[in-house]
């Protein structure tokens, strides 16, 4: 099992794919978190958003951003790693070899998972590169963070971009390819989610189904950790305004999503032919 892991991350290492994914998800972290509200405070807003450009809001600044952004970029990159096995038809020669389709299935799996990591710490470093700077231009006090709040921070990233990628892994599965499985995955997190959000509002009935949907516990997660919810509820496809739940409620929604979606990926991989 070890050498299969080491393996599918030799293979996500070498794909270009991963790299323009990562290089994008830092660059949209830091231009929306940091590089918009710098540039936009020039209208007589700074002193106003000034404290949430400051290192010692770095954990929850960033973390605003990875329930939308950040989730899109996780499907994309869970569904090129596992949908794209079937485009090339390098399953069905795993397949072929010693090891049993779960034990490839949860390798790949857990190479995406470590694969994630330096999603969520290469961001965090890049977010605390931009708010140093910024506090230095301005002349503000650097102070930062607690350890123990950029671990949670950190923690709380990994969840969520994990049980998004776990919504990739399922739509690559399921469609076996990368086209179908990235379109859908994009639909859902850019445009469905958001909509009922934005009836929920409107018709009281759909609020108690927001609440178990993924943006709503992912934004809620990220709240618990001190993400700003006026943020949150701004203009954008990425707005949300509620209704927030609690954080063991959000860990443990999030823990069932991803859950369900690799038990049934590993049933489709497990029973279903691969071409």
């Amino acid at each position: 099992m070890i050498g299969s892991i080491g393996a599918e991350l030799l293979v996500l290492r070498k794909r270009t794919s991963t790299w323009v994914l990562l290089a994008i998800w830092i660059a949209l972290a830091v231009f929306f978190s940091y590089v918009l509200p710098y540039a936009s405070g020039e209208d007589g807003d700074r002193p106003v958003q000034m404290a949430d450009m400051l290192p010692q809001r770095l954990a929850g600044t960033l973390l605003e951003g990875y329930p939308f952004f950040g989730g899109a970029i996780a499907v994309i990159l869970a569904v090129i790693t596992l949908g794209g096995e079937f485009g090339w038809g390098t399953w069905k020669t795993l397949f072929t070899q010693r090891p049993g389709r779960l034990q490839v299935f949860g390798a790949k799996l857990v190479a995406l998972g470590v694969a994630l990591v330096p999603f969520v710490v290469l961001v965090f470093a890049a977010g605390a590169v931009s708010s140093y700077v910024i506090a230095r231009m301005e002349g503000e006090a650097v102070v930062w963070p607690s350890a123990w709040l950029l671990l949670r921070a950190g923690l709380a990233g990994w969840i969520i971009l994990a049980t998004w990628a776990a919504l990739g892994v399922l739509l690559a599965v399921l469609t076996r390819g990368v086209g179908l499985a990235m379109g859908i995955g994009i639909l859902y997190t850019l445009v469905i989610e958001g909509l009922l959000n934005a009836f929920a509002r409107e018709v009281s009935l759909l609020e108690p189904v927001v609440e178990f949907l993924l943006r709503a516990n992912t934004y809620s997660l990220a709240a618990v950790v001190g993400a700003s919810a006026e943020a949150a509820a701004g203009n954008g496809p990425g707005a949300f305004s509620g209704p927030f739940v609690s954080g063991t409620q959000a860990v443990a929604a999030l823990a069932v999503y991803a859950a369900v979606f690799l038990g049934l990926s590993a049933l489709l991989i497990r029973r279903r032919d691969v071409v």
